[in-house]
């Protein structure tokens, strides 16, 4: 519901601040008052394109704030989908539009997109009017209509999963099938791919193992002299070496530990270690030996490395990556390799969901005719009592292809004389009859539609004494489970008001102010009294508009 509506600098109105309530709330006011301000203001703020003109002269920024409060779900859902919260369900939109064009819109505080508040919009409001009968000039929207009579809000989420599955199967069946064309090209190109992959027999750490290993074959001469070096060192060259040297020392020791068992702790030390640099002597022997057996083993690692590195530069930078291609490319080619059995299993699926989705489909092509009987009837019903007894309304129904609503085109359709043919109603339908078609099926809808807050802007066009009482009581009606906001000429409608608004349009210092008011009964009973008879009120128009107010409430 809205709750409060601010305007600053639109128009004549420099500031005005409007608290809205639950029922009807009616907006009267002398013609060019700036009744029509107001709704341009709502829909400013609901997202709806607006030219910088509608800033008032002088100001370089125009601003209005909505508030709404008892959100319905589709709109909590759109607003969580999209990072947004609400604090004690409640919903603040703001717009701000400036003199160089642009436009700053905000959600609870936070900035939004045009687009996204004109999506939320068509959730929060609907205005209906001469100008602003969208809903029934657009055949698209007319299904809903039948939709939320029927309550086919299950059938729907049903249908929208089977569609879903349906699509993306038929999607991936194509680009299945396209892939044909190119098949034995491709399996060439993986066979060989996995052919050399698998011939290389990568392993994991490879390429640095080889690399480590090469470094030191490439220092191999200097590693082998220093290795000799330190042989000699240890066995002696034309003289003592290491060995024999501790050999003596060992000796010796042994000598003193047998004379003082005192030294016997020094000597087995020296002992390990005589056997330790023997041990050592015989390793480096060892590795003089190793480095002496593949000549030919430098080559092989630069071959080694050599066709890594060609590898890594097709399939990938690291030996991960290419394994990783490897097994890809082994799962495509088994797919590929079973085309015809793969084709016909995605065919089958394909065939299966687009069964179960034709079926959820036609469940609600049922659902939809049967409805749009009793839609017909109870909304001719609602205009015969708005005075329109001679415009027809049908149904038109046309099946179509599976989309993402089912498989029904359904159109409005109407014939405003008796015996001509019903034609799409944005070609018949005059300004007047659009509002009062829209406010018969509002009230046909009144207990199935989700949006809160409904705006007819002078519903009442084309209409007077006992039909403008009828339009009235059909607002004071559909306002009983909706909030409805009325701009009108007619007193027999001001009357069913629960809320009154009077606009007034003054001169100040040569400029011109539009202001807003909400009107207590001895207020209500004066404006009631002008619009029945013009700017000098009477007495007669005074006990007229009472008695108004005395029947209606």
């Amino acid at each position: 519901m809205l709750n409060s509506l601010y305007i600053e600098n639109i128009a004549v109105i420099e500031k005005t601040d409007i608290e809205l309530y639950p029922g009807l709330n009616i907006l009267t006011g002398e013609t060019g008052a700036g009744k029509s301000i107001v709704i341009d203001a709502i829909n400013a703020v609901m997202g709806h394109r607006t030219s910088k003109e509608i800033i008032r002269n002088g100001a370089d920024n125009a601003t209005v704030f909505a508030t709404f409060s008892d959100i319905n779900e589709i709109v909590k859902n759109k607003l969580l989908e999209n990072g947004y919260t609400l604090e004690d369900d409640e919903l603040v939109i703001s717009r701000t539009l400036s003199q160089t064009g642009k436009n700053t819109c905000r959600i609870n505080g936070r900035p939004a997109n045009v687009s996204f508040l004109r999506e939320l919009g068509l959730n929060l409001i609907n205005i209906h009017g001469q100008h602003e009968s969208y809903e029934l000039f657009s055949p698209d929207t007319h299904i809903t209509y039948i939709d939320n009579l029927a309550d086919n809000s299950g059938l729907l989420k049903e249908y929208k999963a089977r569609f879903d599955e349906y699509k993306t199967l038929s999607k991936e069946y194509d680009e299945f099938i396209r892939s044909e064309e190119n098949r034995e090209q491709r399996i060439d190109l993986l066979s060989y791919q996995v052919s050399e992959l698998e011939e290389a027999d990568i392993s994991l750490g490879e390429r640095d193992a080889l690399s480590d290993e090469r470094r030191v074959l490439m220092n191999a001469e200097k590693i082998t002299s220093a290795l000799h070096k330190a042989k000699e060192h240890l066995d002696g060259n034309n003289g003592a070496g290491a060995v024999d040297i501790l050999d003596d020392a060992v000796t010796s020791l042994q000598k003193a530990s047998g004379l003082n068992p005192s030294f016997e702790s020094i000597f087995n030390r020296l002992n390990d270690l005589y056997y330790e640099v023997q041990d050592v002597g015989n390793d480096i022997s060892l590795a003089i030996d190793e480095s002496e057996e593949n000549p030919y083993r430098l080559e092989e690692i630069e071959e080694r490395l050599d066709l890594l590195n060609r590898l890594s530069r097709k399939y990938g930078k690291t030996e991960e990556d290419m394994l990783a291609f490897l097994d890809n490319a082994r799962a495509e080619l088994v797919k590929l390799q079973m085309f015809d059995e793969n084709a016909n299993e995605l065919r089958q699926k394909c065939l299966n969901a687009k069964d179960m989705t034709q079926n959820v489909a036609d469940k609600l092509t049922k659902s939809r005719k049967d409805t749009a009987r009793d839609f017909e009837n109870r909304v001719k019903k609602e205009m015969n009592f708005l005075d329109m007894p001679g415009v027809e309304l049908v149904v038109s129904h046309t099946k179509t292809e599976l989309k993402e609503n089912g498989q029904d085109q359904i159109e409005l359709l109407i014939s405003a004389n008796p015996g001509e043919a019903p034609k799409p109603v944005a070609k018949i339908a005059s300004g007047g009859e659009l509002s009062r078609m829209m406010l018969a099926i509002k009230t046909v809808l009144a207990s199935t539609d989700v949006i809160d807050t409904l705006i007819f802007d002078e519903v009442d066009t084309g209409v007077s004494g006992s039909a403008a009482q009828k339009v009235g009581l059909k607002l004071k009606e559909v306002s009983e489970s909706r909030q409805v906001i009325c701009v009108t000429h007619q007193a027999q409608i001001a009357a069913l008001a629960d809320s009154h608004f009077l606009i007034q349009k003054n001169v100040r210092g040569g400029r011109t102010f539009t202001e807003i008011n909400l009107l207590d009964t001895n207020g209500r009973l004066s404006e009631l009294a002008r619009i029945l008879d013009g700017v000098n009120v009477t007495d007669t128009a005074l006990a007229h508009a009472r008695k108004l107010m005395d029947y209606n409430n």
